[in-house]
């Protein structure tokens, strides 16, 4: 693509890595371990084992949903931190003065989100497989990646325009608290949707979180609570939408600039 800086974008984008890396315990180990305590415990209280849902053990159920759960939030706790931080320490001017588009900018902030979130996918993902009981192994890869890479996107978009929209880290921290972890929580990832009445059931298909929970759920499983193209294409749809409003954010320098 002629035009595009990318020694620019790689030194944003490695640099971004690098932050979230060197605190790599934090960012990347911890949420794996806090991940299998959800698998032990949901395992443990709701009879692990002897329960089946959707005609698999329970554990087996809800560790794909556990793996992206932690993907989409980790890739929203990075993104909704770059700019944030910048604006409060007044270093948002590395971010603005060097000759990168407004689409590069976003290129390299989501794109050390999203690698952030397939690294604790994968921490995760290795954990829950050498874990007695639980069958972690993929069946349909590319749905598994496709979802995996949807819910990424989407959070980290979401991410982005939070840490523009933000004056200080208590506004983050209000998405995080009441949106993302209950839009995450309540996506269907420890039971099927399909067990709820008739209203919880439409509340649940209104919640684009619960389409990544079920497409990656089909990747390991080949099981599903919702039509698999139908939540492909949905999740394509909202992640053109939410760049596009990220870029005109951006390219305004709505309460970044002003």
């Amino acid at each position: 693509m002629s035009g595009v800086n990318w020694f620019g974008l790689r030194t944003l984008y490695v640099k971004e890595v690098r932050r979230f890396f060197k605190v790599q315990t934090q960012t990347i180990w911890a949420p794996a371990v806090t991940t299998l305590l959800f698998l032990v415990i949901f395992s443990v209280a709701l009879g692990g084992a002897d329960r089946r849902v959707m005609g698999v053990p329970f554990p087996q159920f809800i560790a794909p949903g556990l793996i992206v759960m932690a993907m989409i939030q980790n890739a929203f706790a990075n993104s909704s931190f770059s700019l944030l931080v910048g604006k409060i320490q007044g270093t948002i001017v590395d971010y603005l003065m060097p000759p990168l588009s407004t689409g590069e900018l976003i290129a390299g902030l989501i794109g050390a989100s999203v690698t952030r979130a397939f690294l604790v996918g994968g921490a995760v993902w290795l954990a829950m497989a050498l874990w007695p009981g639980v069958d972690a192994s993929i069946q349909h890869p590319l749905a598994a990646f496709w979802f995996g890479l949807m819910g990424a996107l989407l959070l980290s978009f979401l991410g982005l325009i939070t840490s523009i929209w933000a004056e200080k880290f208590d506004h983050a921290a209000a998405v995080t608290n009441f949106v993302v972890a209950p839009l995450s929580l309540l996506s269907g990832t420890f039971y099927s949707v399909e067990q709820l009445a008739p209203l919880f059931r439409a509340i649940s298909h209104a919640n684009p979180f619960f389409y990544i929970i079920s497409g990656f759920r089909y990747g390991f499983l080949r099981e599903a609570d919702s039509p698999i193209l139908f939540g492909a294409m949905l999740l394509l749809a909202l992640n053109l939408g939410l760049f596009a409003l990220c870029y005109g954010l951006l390219k305004s320098g709505w309460k970044i600039k002003n």
